[in-house]
């Protein structure tokens, strides 16, 4: 059996999942040992400049996007704040998840008129290709 993770491991370890550069930034259970770890991974968030906030107030244009995560009970999705383009008068702004469903759409999809919680950082806000977004 693995040694639970001492504080400062705890905390690297989900700052290599916030940042995306070690661990693929996707869905991850946030327990250890049984024990539910998601406060810790939102203290990890804030340290990361992740701020509470709704998909509404998130500043980003078409063309732009967000890093966000969403938590769910005790399991945290990476996804992003943009703007979908339907046609090239229609278009809206949602959180989608990177996680996709069997449709290969976004697996969770918040939308500006929901007061849901998410935690972004619009510092990190990022150019993307309106007509063909990627999930990275």
């Amino acid at each position: 059996m693995m040694a639970s993770p001492t504080p400062v491991e705890m905390k690297e370890l989900f700052r290599s999942i916030i940042e995306g550069r070690i661990v693929k930034r996707s869905f991850h259970e946030l327990r250890w040992d049984n024990r539910d770890v998601s406060h810790q991974f939102v203290e990890a968030l804030r340290e990361c400049g992740y701020r509470p906030t709704n998909v509404e107030a998130i500043h980003v244009l078409a063309g732009e996007r967000v890093p966000a995560f969403y938590l769910e009970n005790d399991t945290a999705f990476f996804g992003w704040v943009f703007w979908e383009k339907f046609t090239a008068t229609r278009m809206r702004k949602l959180f989608g998840s990177v996680v996709r469903n069997t449709k290969g759409d976004w697996a969770i999809q918040i939308p500006p008129t929901r007061p849901t919680v998410i935690y972004a950082n619009e510092r990190l806000k990022i150019e993307m290709d309106v007509d063909h977004p990627s999930d990275y």
